[in-house]
């Protein structure tokens, strides 16, 4: 498959803020995110290397606005932006925000188990 929508993506979950579809896609997965609610998504990724994500990604803001904290600096992302985000970052995350990101398949997968073990230690 050399495409996907938000309607086709394998995987739908709720993760309590909002919702994402995702599914992988030569080699990249490509997420679609909805979040109700705002969120800190910092805490999800206790236990990565200082405690921040160590994947890049490339996405587009269809609604809403992004932030990335990096140890040096904050960059903000609103509807309508492009954008790239090198390793080492944490997100946060303002209500009614959806985007679409691009991100190197093997290596967000190490991320995402991380967070679903952060996720199922908070729902506990």
């Amino acid at each position: 498959m050399s495409k996907v929508s938000k309607d086709s993506a394998a995987t739908v979950e709720d993760i309590g803020v909002g919702e994402v579809h995702e599914d992988v896609v030569d080699g990249y997965e490509i997420s679609f995110l909805d979040l109700r609610e705002a969120a800190d998504l910092a805490p999800l990724l206790t236990g990565l290397p200082d405690d921040r994500c160590p994947c890049p990604h490339w996405g587009y803001v269809t609604d809403g606005e992004l932030t990335f904290t990096f140890a040096d600096r904050v960059e903000v992302f609103r509807r309508g932006d492009a954008f790239y985000t090198p390793p080492g970052h944490t997100p946060r995350v303002a209500a009614g925000t959806s985007w679409v990101m691009f991100s190197p398949a093997e290596e967000v997968a190490r991320v995402n188990e991380v967070i679903a073990r952060n996720t199922a230690r908070q729902r506990a």
